[in-house]
């Protein structure tokens, strides 16, 4: 069993990645091994955040195992309020390769849980979500199921703080439409929501629009709308009516395809706004291409 390095070094003794590396999995060490593994280490009793790297061969095998592992040593992770799944580089796995897994029974066995994270959505389900506690859910990924998307659409999270989803694009599972994320946020109840993600998206522009006119706007202090193909087109929008929702303090929107003169004007709102990584459209053909960030 390996330790991210930062980790290591990190004096917060409550916070620790867990990862197989390729030798390791090549012995025979896999995501069925991994649990057994961690609540051995002597780190396991102080830990409050786990993260969990590369489960072997996450191109290969699901990390179902891990997830059921969890699940049947409940009372023995009960300590556990953060939990990342997926947390690999693209040097040990794309994003679109790693095969997640099914969430459904984890929502009742940690209780506890104020964060989590999954990175990847090939075979993601996240079923019936319910939980009284979890504060932020964060899906990092290439591409987004409608039948995932749903789920968070129905989820009952009453202290749910923070929402991120990256989108992603069809080509890596995204099924969806500009309707499926306007359906979600008329749909969705999230009553303590003040950090709202809506990112990695090849439709950024279609969808600022569609979260710019959401009954999350007055709640929120955080509007997320980095990593995709965010054009001087959604930017007038963002112009236009964001001044009119004081509450939100920080606009991020990283990774665009903004003009200079687009990113000035927003850079200077009465907030705190983010619009580095300037992206360049490319032209091959006579058609213009713009890329979210994270894909494959």
């Amino acid at each position: 069993m390996q330790f991210s390095m930062v980790e290591e070094e990190n004096v917060d003794l409550t916070k620790k990645t867990f990862f197989y590396d390729y030798g390791e999995y090549e012995q025979g060490k896999g995501p069925a091994t991994m649990i057994e593994e961690i609540m051995e280490s002597e780190h396991f009793p102080h830990l409050k955040e786990l993260v969990i790297g590369n489960w072997g061969g996450a191109y290969e095998e699901s990390c179902q195992a891990v997830i059921d592992a969890i699940v049947a040593n409940a009372e023995k992770f009960s300590h556990i309020e953060k939990l990342f799944i997926g947390n690999m580089g693209f040097e040990e796995c794309e994003v679109s390769w790693i095969i997640q897994g099914d969430y459904s029974k984890l929502w009742e066995a940690m209780p506890q849980l104020k964060e989590l994270t999954i990175k990847g959505s090939m075979d993601l389900e996240l079923g019936d979500i319910c939980h009284e506690e979890l504060e932020a859910l964060t899906i990092i990924c290439g591409g987004l199921s409608k039948d995932v998307i749903q789920s968070i659409q129905k989820a009952k999270l009453p202290k749910l703080k923070k929402l991120l989803l990256f989108i992603g694009i069809e080509d890596y599972g995204f099924d969806g439409d500009e309707d499926t994320i306007k359906e979600l946020l008329e749909q969705a109840d999230f009553p303590a929501l003040t950090y709202l993600g809506i990112t990695n998206s090849e439709i950024q522009d279609e969808l600022t629009a569609i979260v710019l006119d959401s009954k999350f706007m007055g709640q929120i202090s955080t509007l997320d709308l980095s990593n995709g193909t965010l054009t001087d087109k959604g930017g007038a929008l963002l112009l236009e009516k964001v001044p009119a929702w004081p509450n939100i303090g920080k606009l991020d929107l990283h990774y665009n395809y903004l003009s200079d003169d687009m990113a000035e004007k927003l850079g200077a709102l009465p907030m705190e706004v983010d619009v580095s990584e300037q992206e360049e459209a490319r032209e091959y053909k006579g058609e213009i291409y713009r890329n979210a960030m994270l894909t494959e």
